[in-house]
C-alpha cells in the first residue's frame, strides 16, 4: 500500500484539526463530516446520500493493527511472488492489451514491464482487489485516533469522485487502507491522476483494464519517472569491491561503476546515468544496479525488499534471465536480529524500534560497525558481526 502525496490544500484539515475531530461518538463524528463536506461545496443532498450507509468496520481496524511485514529475505519473497503462472499471465496480459501498454509508453514514457508487475504483486493482474468497503474503511480509520490525517483527507476525494459517478459507497470495495482497483489507488490519486483508457468518460480502476493501467502509468510518471530509462539491472561484481560503496546512501555513474569491475549480467550498463550497487543479501548474494528510476519504486511502496522484488520483476516481464542468487550469509533469525538492533541501539546508533525488521536504520548501523570492526561493509548482519559485538 502507499499513501499518497497532498494534491490540494483544499483537500487538508491541519493536523491539528484533525486530531481534534478524531474519536468519541461514531455518529457525532459521520455528522461532522457531513457538516465539513458541505462548508466545502458539496451539495447537502449529495453529503447525505454518500454518507448513508458508512458504518465503522472492526474488520478493518483489526487488519491495520495486523499489518504483516518484511522480514523475509529477498531471494526468498521473490521466488514467492515471481511464480511461472504470474510470468505466463503476464505475457498473455502484454499481448492482449498491447495497446494500452503502447499508449501508456508514448504517453508517460512507462515500460510495459514495470506496469505488469505493480499489476500482478498489487492484485494478481486484478483477480484479488479487496473486499472492504472502501468508504466503511476510510471513515473508520478516519475515526481512529491513530493517523488520521492520512485517512481524513481521502474520504473527501472518494466524495468528489462520487459526484463524477465514479465511486459508490455501497458497492465500492479494495484494501483494508482504502486501496481501490487493479493497481491499488487512493481517492485523491484516483482524483487527480486518474485516467479514462477506455474511453467511456469514467474512470473505473476496479473493472476497466485500460482506466487501470493508465492510471498506474500516470501516477508512476508523476513521481519523477524518467522516460527511456532502466531502473534496475543485475549484475556481476568482483570480490575486491570496497564493499562501503554499495548500498543506496552512495552514487557513481555507471562508468565508474564498470571501471571498478562491475559487470552486467544482461543487457548493457549505462554509464551515463548515476547508480547505487545494490546487495540485497550482501556481497555473497544477488547484485543490481539501481537507477534514478528504481528510486521512484519506493514513492509507492517503502519496504526495501518489495521495491526491489517489483523493480526484478519489471525485468523478468522485459526479457531479463532469472538472477543469481549467489551464496549469502544466513539470515539471522528474528531473536538475533533483535539482539544484533539491541547492541547496536546500545552503541547509540538509531535503529528505530527493535522489532527484528532490516529497515534503513539498522543496515547503516551495521555498515558503520562493520567498518569499525574492518569486517566487509556490505550492510548485511551475520552471526559474525553479532558475536563480534
Amino acid at each position: 500500500m502507499r499513501f499518497p502525496l497532498i494534491f490540494a490544500a483544499a483537500v487538508l484539515a491541519s493536523a491539528t484539526t484533525v486530531q481534534a475531530n478524531c474519536g468519541g461518538s461514531f455518529s457525532s463524528f459521520v455528522d461532522g463530516l457531513k457538516a465539513e463536506a458541505v462548508e466545502r461545496g458539496f451539495d447537502a443532498g449529495t453529503v447525505n446520500a454518500f454518507f448513508r450507509s458508512a458504518t465503522k468496520d472492526q474488520r478493518t481496524l483489526n487488519a491495520d493493527r495486523a499489518q504483516g511485514v518484511f522480514k523475509i529475505g529477498f531471494t526468498d519473497f521473490a521466488r514467492r511472488v515471481i511464480s511461472q503462472s504470474r510470468m505466463d499471465i503476464g505475457r498473455r496480459n502484454s499481448d492482449r492489451y498491447d495497446a494500452v501498454f503502447d499508449q501508456a509508453e508514448a504517453r508517460f514514457g512507462m515500460p510495459r514491464g514495470v506496469l505488469l508487475a505493480f499489476w500482478a504483486l498489487e492484485t494478481d493482474y486484478g483477480a484479488f482487489q479487496g473486499d472492504f468497503n472502501t468508504l466503511n474503511s476510510l471513515v473508520t480509520l478516519s475515526h481512529d485516533c491513530r493517523r488520521p490525517e492520512l485517512f481524513r483527507p481521502q474520504i473527501f476525494a472518494a466524495l468528489e469522485l462520487y459526484t463524477h459517478g465514479d465511486f459508490d459507497p455501497v458497492n465500492t470495495t479494495g484494501a483494508w487502507a482504502g486501496e481501490i482497483g487493479m493497481v491499488q489507488m487512493l481517492p485523491e490519486d484516483i482524483l487527480t491522476k486518474g485516467i479514462d483508457g477506455d474511453g467511456d468518460g469514467h474512470v473505473m480502476l476496479k473493472s476497466s483494464e485500460a482506466d487501470a493501467l493508465m492510471s498506474g502509468a500516470n501516477m508512476l510518471s508523476s513521481l519523477g519517472w524518467h522516460a527511456g530509462e532502466p531502473w534496475l539491472q543485475e549484475v556481476s561484481v568482483p570480490g575486491n569491491l570496497d564493499w562501503s560503496q554499495t548500498g543506496l546512501q552512495t552514487t557513481k555513474s555507471g562508468a565508474e561503476w564498470a571501471a571498478l569491475g562491475v559487470s552486467p549480467s544482461w543487457g548493457s550498463i549505462r554509464e551515463d546515468l548515476q547508480a547505487s550497487l545494490i546487495l540485497p543479501q550482501g556481497r555473497k548474494g544477488p547484485a543490481f544496479l539501481g537507477y534514478p528510476n528504481y528510486s521512484i519504486y519506493f514513492e509507492w511502496n517503502q519496504s526495501f525488499v518489495y521495491v526491489t522484488a517489483a523493480a526484478y520483476f519489471a525485468t523478468r516481464l522485459e526479457g531479463a534471465p532469472v538472477f543469481n542468487p549467489g551464496n549469502p550469509d544466513p539470515t539471522l533469525s528474528d531473536n538475533q536480529m533483535r539482539s544484533l538492533q539491541t547492541k547496536l541501539a546500545a552503541l547509540g546508533y538509531d535503529v528505530g524500534k527493535i522489532d527484528g525488521i532490516l529497515g534503513a536504520g539498522t543496515r547503516a548501523a551495521v555498515r558503520a560497525e562493520q567498518i569499525r570492526l574492518g569486517l566487509p561493509a556490505d550492510a548485511w548482519p551475520t552471526v559474525e558481526l553479532l558475536n563480534k559485538l
